[in-house]
C-alpha cells in the first residue's frame, strides 16, 4: 500500500515540476493540459486522478512557489533577534526573489488574473499578513492600534514593487533597483 501511495505522490510531484517549467515558460493562457500530459508523459487518467483540471494544476504549482519563496524568507531571517531587522531581511528576500521567473510568471502575472485579484490577495494575507503584524507588535515602534493598518501598507508597498519587477522589460535590473528602494522604504518605515 506504502509503494502505491509512493507513487502517487511521486506522480503528482512530476506533474506539479514539469507544470511549473511550462508555466513559467508559457504562462497559465499558453499551457494546455495536452502540453503538460506530454512533457510530463503521463496519461490524462493519471492527471486527472490528481486534479480537476488545468486550474487545480496551477494553484498546486502556486503552492510550491509560495512554500519555496517562504523558505526563502525563513532563511533569510535566520539569526536575527531584532524585529524589524528581520522584517526587513523578509521583505528584501521577497523583492529578491521577483529576480526569479518561476516567481514572476506564476505568483506575479498569473495567480491574480487565474485567481482574481480578490483571491490572490486573500492568499498572500493568509500567508503572510500575521507575519508583518507580529514583527511589527513585537517591534513596538508603531502604536498597537495602527498595527493593522500598517501591516496592510507594507504588504501592499512590497507586492506593488514586485509587480514593477514583474511587469519590467530588464526584471534584473528592475530587481536590482527595487531592492534598493524597498531597502530605502524599509528604513524610513522602520527606523532601521
Amino acid at each position: 500500500m506504502n509503494k502505491k501511495i509512493d507513487r502517487g505522490q511521486a506522480t503528482r510531484d512530476h506533474l506539479v515540476a514539469v507544470a511549473t517549467g511550462l508555466f513559467t515558460d508559457h504562462g497559465y493562457d499558453g499551457t494546455s493540459i495536452e502540453a503538460v500530459l506530454r512533457a510530463a508523459d503521463v496519461s490524462r487518467g493519471a492527471l486527472y486522478h490528481h486534479f480537476p483540471g488545468k486550474d487545480a494544476l496551477f494553484e498546486a504549482v502556486l503552492d510550491t512557489v509560495y512554500d519555496r519563496v517562504g523558505k526563502e524568507g525563513a532563511r533569510a531571517v535566520e539569526g536575527i533577534e531584532e524585529p524589524a531587522a528581520a522584517l526587513r531581511a523578509a521583505c528584501l528576500a521577497w523583492i529578491r526573489s521577483t529576480a526569479d521567473p518561476v516567481v514572476r510568471q506564476v505568483m506575479l502575472i498569473d495567480a491574480p488574473a487565474v485567481l482574481g485579484w480578490q483571491r490572490w490577495r486573500e492568499g498572500d494575507e493568509a500567508r503572510t499578513l500575521g507575519k508583518i503584524k507580529v514583527a511589527l507588535r513585537r517591534d513596538g515602534r508603531i502604536p498597537a492600534a495602527r498595527v493593522e493598518v500598517f501591516a496592510h501598507v507594507l504588504l501592499a508597498g512590497m507586492n506593488e514593487i514586485a509587480m514593477l519587477v514583474a511587469r519590467a522589460d530588464d526584471s534584473t535590473s528592475a530587481a536590482k533597483e527595487a531592492e534598493e528602494a524597498a531597502g530605502d522604504l524599509l528604513d524610513r518605515l522602520l527606523g532601521t
